[in-house]
């Protein structure tokens, strides 16, 4: 009766060490084949980039068509002109959640959902009832990727600075693939107007440098597979619990002992 007792024992904690074990619970993204699309993969946007909600933009505006620049932060100088700036001197509005975002003079405007050039070409018609001539720049100032290359630890939060930023520079930017990184699963996560779409790219041969120039978007996780280490894990896991039942089967045993 006591070695069926002692064997449910072990027979219990064996069942313990397996359902509680986290092998390669790091791992992000798990998928079926159907989940992600490896074919007809978009390497450039179908569109130009559209004004989102919490979107940052940076506004200069030249007047006399782009003779002058109109500096928002200093005021009006005491002679009644509008004093200039510098480049460093420009400040980021925010689109609020409604779609509008409060500018100097003109108040709020709705901007969301028009591109770079639509919105320019907006402001630059309000800006006109009150100065001769005006020229709008206006930059987004917080688009961004998040990039995992591989490995815990390292994922980045990497600005877009440049409009077409590609794959390879994004990955670059995050200090590229690590060593425990599979650079045969790559996946692009992009939103869409149908949710969030998987783009599933090999880049270990030499046939993957076409997805190397494949444009980023904003707001795109880039998401590199990690290797996984199932020895290593499962030891790393399994080691306190063995050292645990190893402790309680000698006290069982014991106690087994004097019966």
């Amino acid at each position: 009766m006591n070695k069926h007792i002692f064997f449910l024992f072990l027979t219990g904690m064996l069942m313990l060490v397996f359902t509680s074990c986290g092998v390669n619970s790091y791992v992000m993204f798990k998928s079926a084949d159907e989940e992600v699309i490896t074919d007809s993969i978009p390497l450039a946007p179908s569109e130009e980039y559209r004004l989102a909600k919490n979107d940052k933009i940076s506004l200069k505006l030249y007047v006399e068509g782009g003779a002058r620049v109109i500096d928002f932060t200093a005021g009006v100088n005491s002679d009644g002109n509008i004093s200039q700036m510098t480049r460093d001197a420009a400040l980021d509005y925010t689109i609020r959640p409604d779609g509008r975002v409060e500018l100097p003079v003109v108040g709020w405007v709705e901007l969301e959902g028009l591109s770079i050039i639509e919105a320019q070409e907006k402001l630059k018609n309000l800006y006109a009832k009150n100065y001769v001539a005006p020229f709008i720049q206006l930059e987004v100032t917080n688009r961004r990727v998040i990039v995992f290359p591989g490995s815990g630890g390292t994922a980045k939060v990497v600005p877009i600075t440049n409009e077409n930023t590609t794959l390879m520079e994004a990955l670059a930017l995050a200090g590229g693939i690590t060593e425990r990184g599979k650079a045969k699963n790559i996946k692009v996560m992009r939103q869409t107007d149908e949710g969030r779409k998987v783009y599933q790219v090999d880049m270990s041969t030499i046939d993957g440098l076409m997805y190397a120039d494949m444009i980023v978007q904003a707001n795109d996780y880039i998401y590199v597979e990690p290797t996984k280490q199932l020895s290593r894990e499962f030891l790393k896991e399994i080691t306190p619990i063995v050292s645990l039942i190893s402790s309680a089967a000698l006290i069982v045993t014991l106690i087994l002992s004097f019966n």
